[in-house]
Order: structure tokens, then C-alpha cells, then sequence
């Protein structure tokens, strides 16, 4: 049978993602499995890309800053006094950061990106943010989603409990 990507069908794809000039920045040692359709899974324009493609095929998508993990923010950057860290604090360890009083948003993970004698620099920027992308992908399987996927608007891999899942 041959099926192609298609809105509620499950994507497995070989993937890598480089910058723009070449240098590797994911290399896709997992294969990415995503709910196809304006689940908001997987980036829209790479997801735009897959449409219609069957196994085997591959796209090469480059996304703007702005079409991947967003803008670098400087406003995510802070700075903490070192007293309130534990003591084997390492750069790139994470921490969860609340969210300023009064907003309705998620956790921000801040990543620790500088320790001073005293001051620890927290970003809480994704790694990859102010970056333009260039992901290759391959489609590996397609398969269609159950209704419970599609109810839930993301892939089900069968061992994770319902808890996990909201």
C-alpha cells in the first residue's frame, strides 16, 4: 500500500538539522515521530513540506529563526546571585523558572550559560533560538493515527501512561 503523508497519519522520519552553513546541529540519532495535520507537532513548514511525500521521500526545509525555536530574547537572560544555586552547579544544567507574576504562561527552562564569584548568568532562550535551520528529512513510515491520537492531538508511543498525558 502505498500511503502517503497526510492529515491524522504518523510520520517517522530520519531527520538531521544543520545551520546554514552546514555545520551540524542535530544530528537525528533518534528517528522523530510526529502527528501530521496542524498538530502543531513538528515546525508548519517542514510539516508543509512532507505533505503528500511517501516513504522514502525527502525534503530538505530551511526555517528562519522565527519558523524554529523563535528570536533570540535578551529579556530571558537573567542574572541570579550564586547563594541560591546547590553547589555542584555546572554550566548547562537547567532549571525550571516560574513565570513572572501576573502571566498566564508556561515554566521557562533557563540553561545556566556563565557562573561568576557570585552571580550565575540563567538564558532562558532555547539553544537553538536566533538560528536559522536547514532540516533534512527522510519519510521512514507512515502509519494512520489512532482516534485517541487524534483526540489528543500527539503521537501515543504505547508506553506511556495516561497520567503523562493531558
Amino acid at each position: 500500500m502505498n500511503m502517503q503523508v497526510v492529515k491524522d497519519s504518523v510520520i517517522t522520519l530520519d531527520y538531521h538539522v544543520t545551520d546554514p552553513d552546514g555545520e551540524v546541529v542535530d544530528e537525528g540519532r533518534e528517528p522523530l515521530v510526529y502527528l501530521h495535520g496542524g498538530y502543531e507537532d513538528i515546525f508548519p513548514k517542514i510539516e508543509e513540506a512532507l505533505q503528500g511525500k511517501k516513504v522514502g521521500e525527502s525534503v530538505k526545509v530551511k526555517l528562519q529563526p522565527d519558523e524554529a525555536f523563535g528570536e533570540y530574547d535578551a529579556e530571558l537572560v537573567q542574572i541570579e546571585p550564586r547563594k541560591d544555586f546547590p553547589k555542584e552547579l555546572q554550566v548547562g544544567m537547567q532549571f525550571e523558572g516560574g513565570p513572572e507574576e501576573g502571566e498566564d504562561e508556561d515554566f521557562i527552562i533557563y540553561r545556566v550559560t556563565e557562573i561568576a564569584d557570585d552571580k550565575v548568568v540563567l538564558d532562558g532562550n532555547h539553544p537553538l533560538s536566533g538560528m536559522a535551520l536547514v532540516f533534512t528529512c527522510t519519510v521512514t513510515a507512515i502509519r494512520p493515527a489512532s482516534a485517541e491520537e487524534k483526540s489528543h492531538g500527539h503521537v501515543h508511543t504505547g508506553d506511556e501512561d495516561e497520567e503523562s498525558c493531558h
